[in-house]
């Protein structure tokens, strides 16, 4: 088995991005990276075909939360863990269900010992520790394994802030030593990331950098961002995070977001991303493209034969016609899904890779420069 490394391959002279990559027992991954978002052992309407060969996706997610509930520990064991039960051999990184139980705010009760919650399937009762969500991710067998963490609501007070921060750090402090306590399943590394928090507050997020890169994990995540706050006030705090988290360690910045918040973030010196966006946009007629955002539902687009996005490398985005995914999406056919999140995922490879090789041209800034105005153009 070979550990988890991260190296970087090139920083650029005006800007704080970099280009990197991360060996794992399950592959290769090139950073800055996107991971689209399989919840529940499946990218949304994609099959893990398609995620191969048409977004070329190096690393997907899975949620703790969806796949305890359901397909449960016993199946994903029988299986020998996630990459075998849904025939993905590439990384898998899976999040501790900490964002998902604060989702739960209504049927949730939060501990120092943990978190009882209901389940939004059948409502039966459930508690999620710090050392059973270790031992849920273990069996899970994600390459990558986040510490359990609780996620503050937008716009929570320094007080609430504070408190949830403290509450994450001593979560930290138990799933690290449940980690350290238990063996690695499946035959193969895994590695565990602790998450930042501490809401809109430099001074705690400082803080809680400060904390995690003392634990000297094999990566680090920034947590508790895009759930509410402004754009601007997440800019901050990013790149705040990224001046106190240790450069020589990848850095994950969870749950963003827009192709242009993803750019911004590159820019500050994030390795990592994933968000439902590409995907869940993409089912609800959104599409991003190399010349801007189209809403394929306009009747601008009911005669308009051209390729869905000829600028991409991705048979669906140059096979498919925009007047043929608007007539999908009209007629609620599950293909225009599919065709719109596909090419959705492949825009969001396409902007990372380009990042990538713009950093190793050092020619990142004036890049990021010409292409976020095109990226926010309503086409």
């Amino acid at each position: 088995m070979a550990a988890f490394t991260f190296q970087i391959q090139h920083t650029t002279s005006n800007t704080k991005a970099r280009a990197g990559n991360i060996i794992t027992d399950h592959g290769e991954i090139l950073t800055p990276v996107f991971m689209p978002v399989g919840t529940a052992g499946s990218v949304k309407a994609v099959t893990q075909q398609q995620l191969l060969n048409d977004v070329k996706a190096q690393i997907i997610l899975g949620n703790t939360y969806h796949l305890y509930l359901r397909p449960g520990l016993e199946a994903l064991e029988k299986a020998g863990g996630l990459h075998r039960l849904i025939g993905w051999n590439k990384p898998i990184l899976t999040d501790s269900g900490g964002y998902q139980v604060f989702s739960l705010a209504g049927t949730r009760k939060i501990k120092d010992e943990g978190v009882t919650f209901q389940s939004h399937i059948d409502g039966s009762k459930h508690l999620f520790t710090p050392e059973n969500v270790i031992d849920i991710q273990r069996a899970i067998g994600g390459d990558i394994i986040m510490a359990f963490d609780e996620c503050p609501p937008g716009g929570s007070d320094r007080k609430y802030a504070q408190k949830s921060m403290e509450l994450t750090h001593r979560w930290l402090d138990r799933c690290i030593q449940q980690f350290s306590n238990t063996k690695d399943r499946y035959n193969y590394t895994q590695s565990l990331f602790p998450i930042v928090q501490g809401g809109t507050f430099k001074d705690l997020r400082k803080q809680s950098c400060e904390y995690i890169s003392s634990k000297n994990a094999s990566g680090n995540a920034i947590g508790g961002l895009s759930v509410g706050e402004p754009e601007e006030v997440m800019y901050e705090i990013c790149d705040g995070c990224c001046a106190h988290l240790p450069a020589e360690k990848p850095r994950y910045l969870m749950g963003v977001g827009t192709p242009w918040n993803i750019l911004e973030c590159i820019g500050m010196g994030i390795d990592m991303f994933d968000c439902v966006m590409p995907t869940r946009n993409g089912r609800n007629a959104m599409l991003f493209t190399t010349s801007g955002v189209i809403n394929i539902d306009n009747k601008k687009w009911e005669f308009d034969f051209s390729p869905i996005d000829d600028g991409l490398d991705c048979e669906a985005s140059n096979y498919y016609s925009k007047a043929y995914l608007r007539h999908l999406m009209k007629a609620k056919e599950f293909l225009g899904y599919t065709i719109a999140s596909i090419h959705n995922l492949a825009f969001y490879r396409w902007l990372v890779g380009e990042a990538r090789k713009q950093i190793l041209q050092n020619n990142f800034s004036s890049w990021k420069a010409e292409t976020m105005p095109v990226l926010k153009n309503r086409l």
